[in-house]
């Protein structure tokens, strides 16, 4: 194939270009549909201090787009000034830029919205006679009615640029674009009204909720109360940094991140370092690629913060990225933590007296009715006659080695917790029997013909009655029927304290076991692979990873960690140093350590089909209460599921 070469054009001479095609460029950076002239906009009226925002669309917003609000207004006189470009009343100095606590700083989002569109501004001040409208084609103003507050009207946007036009969607994909710019825009200010109109009909009304209460009504409000029911809240301090908001429940991930807020100073933003870190507190407790849900909102000082790296100023850049990660990872991991079930207790009261009130009563039988059923053969002793066989936490929380997981050292991790040995105490209070024993391992369902006696609400998780095919435990507990998967639960267990003895060690920190290659595998690498591996030589240590330079092009693998010692160095050694060279060295670290913990806590934990005693099954229970994040395995699977009462009587249609 060949090429012919064009001949030069005529050189053009080097010119200022005219005001109108200025703002037109301008407007294609900041005006890329409807919804983006509808932020702007909104952004204005919160900043003149609206405490009522109404929003009417016609066409999905290509035909109107008209703003009201009830702020301070704009003076008859500064009106045209509003419409020049880089015309603000925000800032006046490089001091101000640097600390911009306002939605809007930039001035030209509405000189490049007038140079697309037919605008008007129509705008009153307290104090002012009258209201004043200023038409942006003509710059003619003119008195008109309207209350304390501004109204923007656009009409027949990228009427003047065709081919933009041409670009945008159908009304209905325009429309749900410019609900979702007002809607990101509402889950921060609960103090102000939102109303969306299209086509004369009101879609969207969000309505004030001030005090302390209102950031969770709102989000009821905006979100669903669905999400507020599956999320936990979120607080958290790190120095100049606080962290508020909600987060998802790991149960409650979604197929797709379209329920991921992020607001830094009350500004929406879609930051890589934000969303990294709330990713990372999420990874070893969802399933598969699951998306989480959270509303964060983060308050900083704002000469922490630059705001003014994207026309739309949806980006932003951190002076310490790394301190923002974790604060936000922390923020989350705290929140995440704590088991769910400590939360049943607190509902016991509440849906057990619930379900007395509307629990069907029995009728009473006339007395001519002389038939008793007889007697049958199920006996429940008191708790003062019940007695149980010698408990020893420490023979069930003992690790089963095998050939291919070699631990020596993993006994230490299956020492009884405090509330275990309290309960093995119960236990052993009492001679031992021996119809609770082994005996009935071979059953494929083990029941228990005697129930252990915990005083009544004091575990979350109840007391176990019975474990089913050798893979789940079957629990009582004040709401119902609580069902454990036993190896998942366990998993989780012997992860977190993996985790904890890890974190605990001494000296230079933690590092994974290495072992040397006895021919270093080289590869060619860039030279960003080659500085990253300079740089980062004690994080790729920890690792337990030896790469040194070569040459300037050439990288030797001499070790790799001791698990992975049989898979492929060199792709290992570009996969680490790719993610160094994105992410924060320890995070990476953490991360890589995770992974290969859990892969040993699945190995030692608990196997399907081994019978379990009755004692065995409660201290599984009891560690589960006390231990972090053990609502879900190191997989993301969930480890119970509770089954009320009410959930029961449903399934049997008692009530009916």
């Amino acid at each position: 194939m060949t090429f012919e070469q064009t001949p030069a054009t005529a050189r053009r001479p080097i010119r200022e270009l005219p005001d109108e095609l200025i703002s037109q460029i301008a407007a294609g950076e900041v005006v890329e549909r409807p919804a983006s002239v509808v932020r702007e906009l909104v952004d204005n009226a919160m900043d003149a201090g609206a405490r009522s925002i109404t929003l009417r669309l016609m066409g999905g917003g290509t035909r109107l787009i008209s703003v009201e609000d009830d702020g301070g207004g704009i003076a008859s006189d500064e009106l045209a000034t509003a419409l020049k470009r880089h015309a603000t009343s925000k800032i006046g100095n490089l001091d101000d830029l640097e600390s911009v606590m306002t939605m809007g700083f930039r001035g030209e989002a509405l000189a490049a919205i007038n140079s697309v569109s037919e605008l008007t501004l129509l705008s009153r001040m307290d104090g002012q006679a009258t209201a004043f409208a200023l038409d942006g084609r003509t710059g003619e103003i003119r008195p008109a009615a309207r209350a304390v507050g501004t109204t923007v009207e656009v009409k027949e946007l990228f009427f003047s640029t065709p081919a933009r036009r041409k670009f945008l969607k159908s009304d209905s994909t325009e429309l749900a674009h410019c609900i979702e710019a007002v809607r990101r825009h509402a889950l921060a200010r609960p103090d102000v009204g939102f109303a969306i109109w299209h086509e004369g009909k009101l879609v969207e009304q969000w309505r004030v909720h001030p005090g302390a209460a209102g950031l969770e009504q709102r989000l009821a409000d905006v979100l669903g109360d669905e999400f507020v029911a599956q999320s936990i809240a979120v607080a958290y301090n790190a120095g100049p940094l606080k962290v508020i908001g909600r987060a998802g429940l790991p149960d409650a991930a979604r197929s797709r991140p379209d329920h991921q807020f992020a607001y830094v100073n009350g500004r929406f933003v879609r930051d890589k370092v934000v969303m990294h870190g709330a990713r990372s507190a999420y990874e070893d407790v969802l399933h598969g690629h699951k998306q989480p849900a959270y509303a964060l909102f983060m308050e900083i000082d704002p000469t922490l913060v630059d705001v003014n790296v994207h026309p739309t100023k949806i980006e932003v850049r951190f002076r310490d990225s790394r301190a923002v990660h974790q604060a936000v990872r922390h923020a989350l991991e705290n929140a995440l933590a704590a088991p769910r079930s400590q939360n049943l207790s607190e509902e016991v009261a509440s849906s057990a007296s619930e379900f007395d009130l509307k629990a069907p009563t029995a009728k009473a039988l006339p007395e001519s009715a002389t038939w008793q059923q007889g007697g049958m053969a199920f006996e429940r002793p008191s708790p003062s006659s019940f007695t149980a066989p010698a408990y020893k936490p420490a023979d069930f929380l003992r690790p089963r080695v095998d050939g291919e997981q070699a631990m020596a050292d993993l006994k230490v991790l299956w020492q009884p917790s405090p509330h275990a040995a309290e309960a093995a105490g119960m236990w052993e209070a009492a001679p031992a029997a021996e119809g609770n024993s082994r005996a009935g391992a071979s059953a494929h369902t083990t029941t228990a013909t005697t129930a252990a006696t915990l005083p009544e609400g004091d575990w979350p998780l109840g007391r176990a009655v019975a474990q089913l095919h050798g893979v789940y435990i079957l629990a009582e507990n004040k709401q119902g029927l609580v069902v454990v998967d036993m190896h998942a639960a366990h998993e989780r267990i012997v992860y977190e304290r993996l985790k904890n003895q890890l974190n605990a060690a001494d000296g230079e920190g933690p590092r994974i076991a290495s072992q040397p290659l006895l021919i270093p595998a080289t590869f060619a690498a860039t030279p960003t692979e080659v500085a990253t591996a300079e740089a980062c030589a004690e994080a790729l240590a920890q690792l337990g990873l030896e790469i040194s330079p070569l040459s300037a092009k050439t990288l030797a693998v001499r070790a790799v960690p001791t698990s992975l010692a049989q898979g492929d160095a060199v792709e290992l050694a570009r996969s680490v140093l790719a993610e160094l060279a994105q992410h924060d060295a320890s995070t990476v670290v953490q991360r890589a350590q995770n992974e290969i913990l859990a892969t040993m806590a699945c190995h030692g934990a608990v196997r399907a089909n081994r019978r379990l005693t009755l004692d065995e099954m409660n201290a599984l229970l009891r560690q589960m209460e006390e231990t972090e994040r053990s609502d879900q395995c190191n997989h993301g699977r969930p480890t119970w599921r509770q089954m009320t009462m009410r959930d029961l009587d449903a399934l049997f249609l008692r009530g009916r």
